[in-house]
């Protein structure tokens, strides 16, 4: 871990630059639909309410996680954002399998709702997700190289505070753009 706790910064960028080259490859076409195997059509429409499920999950274990580290329950805040960051893994892989296989979802609604709505929600969304995507692997590579000890003394606690307020705010807003193409239109 010695080796881990020397280069978080260099290994945050490494990890950033893999997964947001994974998301764009996905979403731009990049990754041949022939070079995964495809699922049944129903298990690929089930993916986008599955992912809604993940990000609901989420949204609790981060939720846990701090109020657990605020009542000085460093186990039960380790257990909870270590959860949260399977379930964010579980939510990437399969919206990339699904992007990758199917595209994006046209939203049909209104288009005075898309533009003034749906669009600037997403765009928030996915700012907000690009952000937070360096900042929760900073704050994971930090807690899983030092000891608890140490943790209060490396930049964890505010990068923490930072990045758990971004990944909320990003999977509640994600939750919301599903709602409006799934359950709304």
């Amino acid at each position: 871990m010695s080796q881990v706790r020397e280069r978080v910064p260099e290994l945050t960028g490494l990890l950033t630059v893999v997964s947001l080259a994974l998301v764009f490859g996905a979403v731009l076409g990049a990754i041949p639909r022939g070079a995964i195997p495809a699922a049944p059509a129903s298990a690929l429409a089930a993916i986008p309410h599955v992912n809604a499920a993940l990000s609901a999950a989420a949204i609790a274990t981060i939720v846990g996680g701090v109020r657990a580290i605020r009542r000085g329950d460093v186990a039960r805040h380790r257990r909870s954002m270590l959860a949260a960051f399977g379930l964010f893994v579980a939510f990437l892989a399969l919206y990339l399998y699904r992007i990758t296989l199917v595209g994006p979802t046209e939203f049909a609604g209104p288009a005075v709702v898309e533009t003034y709505v749906y669009l600037p929600l997403l765009a928030v969304h996915v700012l907000l997700a690009l952000v937070a995507i360096p900042a929760v692997y900073y704050v994971l590579l930090l807690a899983l190289s030092h000891p608890v000890s140490e943790l209060g003394e490396t930049n964890h606690p505010r990068a923490g505070r930072l990045a758990a307020s971004l990944w909320l705010v990003s999977f509640t807003l994600g939750i919301v753009v599903y709602a409006m193409l799934y359950v709304v239109w």
